[in-house]
């Protein structure tokens, strides 16, 4: 049911199909793998998609080498037009709650040490991150007799909020998540960050490691898949939150791969850098498939595979250079490179059983529909066959309706908000995308009276070249309309102005 088109989802009305629920034992286990500052462009797997939802080919996809994405996405489906906040922290909050920016209030990258609301910003957001009493996914899942475990980056709160630490939000194992957004070395040498390296971003808890020459990325997976074999051999089904910190900053050499990137001269050094921890995050995801099929549960394990934001590689200010293109602008701005990421869902393997016909996921398809970091909570819950308690209000979607290869289902909503009220790359904005349409809302704190607006038709004009608000200003002034209501829905803060008063968006 929906009721001012947000889904309140209860305990009956996710009974999966059949009409009854699942008992521990027959739940399938659930990998969500996140990838940090992965754009939809950082990929051999085409994800930009023509008119006709086609995915075409750009010169990105022939630089970079991802075949176990490739692997998994022959094996289910990827989406063309899935989205996230254009920066770390707000999605992967939305991640664990369902649930826009705009409605839990982190609009904002947390930085560990001080509140960094910047100038306009609102006050009192989000800064402490996720409240230890949140219904949050992880949370969800344990007690409805799953292993919640956490490998890899956190970044849900500040160095002083419960949510610093994964096990305050539900997680019944933490391996290497803390505050930190990014880690202070990639390199086990340094103790990643400890021994050598930016000592206040070292990434906590993987001491065994030090001295060594192993790389971040493989320390993780090496200690991911140890904790898949202490599920399987104590019958539990589990839940892994395998979040990478790959590829954000800084951007160190791999040196597992760099012989494939170090002789194209037409690419900087972070640029090669940048690709070889692609590769070793694909390697990642590689290497769990294999060891799941190893484990005999491949065909019980679903897989989620999503970047947290646009990509963070910057490597030119026009647009043929980007590290987004064709798509404009890279993370922490309002366009498409910002915010739109690969989306991938497939089972690690094909097989015959209940769990796979419950749901189905059609292999190598590709879905047009506009798909968000906030479906992943009700998708999951719905796959585990676990309810929302009511009092949980959702943005989300479950997707799973859209999985099989059918139509797309009558209830599915095409829209997606993302509520920016801080100063980044992009500033003061609010993106509201509904249909083929994009609005862009720019808040001006240093003259409230004059905001702008920015329209684009996506279907026609992907790569953003053309704003279409002053040629359709009825068009612009009703997307506004539908911003403001979700804005109001969702209870979102605004920037101030230079007293301190909160600068609501208007119709013009």
């Amino acid at each position: 049911m929906t009721t001012k088109g947000i889904r309140h989802i209860t305990s009956a009305s996710l009974l999966l199909a059949g009409g009854f629920s699942l008992g521990a034992q027959d739940r399938p286990n659930i990998i969500m793998f996140l990838v940090d500052d992965m754009g939809a462009m950082d990929t051999s797997v085409p994800f930009v998609a023509d008119r006709s939802g086609v995915p075409q080919r750009y010169p990105l996809n022939d630089w970079y080498h991802t075949p176990g994405m490739e692997r998994l996405a022959s094996q289910g489906v990827r989406f063309s037009q899935c989205y996230a906040m254009s920066v770390s922290s707000p999605s992967r909050v939305s991640l664990m709650t369902g649930q826009y920016s705009a409605r839990h209030h982190t609009t904002n990258w947390i930085y560990s040490e001080s509140d960094n609301r910047n100038t306009f910003g609102p006050y009192g957001w989000g800064w402490n991150g996720i409240s230890p009493e949140e219904q949050t996914l992880p949370r969800l899942l344990s007690g409805a007799g799953y292993r919640t475990i956490h490998v890899g980056k956190a970044h849900f709160g500040n160095n002083n909020s419960p949510s610093a630490d994964p096990l305050n939000i539900g997680f019944d194992v933490n391996i290497a998540g803390s505050s930190i957004g990014e880690p202070g070395s990639y390199y086990g040498e340094d103790g990643y960050g400890l021994l050598k390296g930016y000592k206040p971003r070292a990434v906590p808890g993987l001491d065994k490691y030090h001295g060594t020459n192993t790389f971040l990325t493989e320390a993780l997976t090496l200690e991911a898949m140890g904790q898949i074999d202490a599920a399987v051999e104590d019958g539990t089904p589990f839940f892994l939150y395998m979040s990478h910190y790959a590829v954000h900053s800084p951007h160190q050499t791999d040196p597992r791969f760099i012989s494939r990137y170090e002789g194209d001269a037409s690419k900087p050094a972070n640029a090669k850098g940048f690709a070889t921890l692609i590769e070793g995050m694909d390697k990642s995801l590689n290497d769990i498939l294999d060891h799941l099929a190893e484990k005999g549960i491949a065909g019980n394990t679903l897989v989620i595979f999503m970047g947290d934001n646009g990509s963070g590689l910057l490597v030119g200010s026009d647009r043929e250079h980007s590290s987004s293109a064709p798509l404009r602008g890279i993370k922490g701005t309002e366009f498409e490179g910002g915010m739109r990421v690969p989306c991938i869902v497939a089972w690690a393997a094909p097989a015959d059983n209940a769990v796979q016909e419950r749901v189905k996921i059609e292999s190598n398809t590709v879905r047009s529909e506009v798909t968000s970091i906030c479906d992943v909570y009700p998708t999951i819950a719905s796959v585990a066959g676990v309810g929302i308690p009511s009092g949980h209000v959702v943005d989300g979607q479950d997707i799973t309706g859209l999985l099989d290869g059918g139509p797309e289902p009558a209830d599915h909503r095409d829209e997606f908000l993302m509520h920016f009220p801080h100063e980044h790359r992009g500033s003061y904005f609010t993106v509201w995308r509904h249909g083929d349409w994009k609005l862009i809302y720019y808040y001006n704190p240093t003259h409230p009276e004059n905001p702008q607006r920015v329209l684009y038709n996506l279907k026609k004009d992907p790569f953003e070249n053309n704003d279409l608000s002053s040629k359709k200003p009825g068009k612009a002034r009703k997307m506004i309309q539908e911003m403001i209501s979700k804005l109001e829905e969702t209870g979102a803060q605004y920037p101030v102005d230079f007293n301190g008063k909160p600068i609501p968006p208007k119709v013009f």
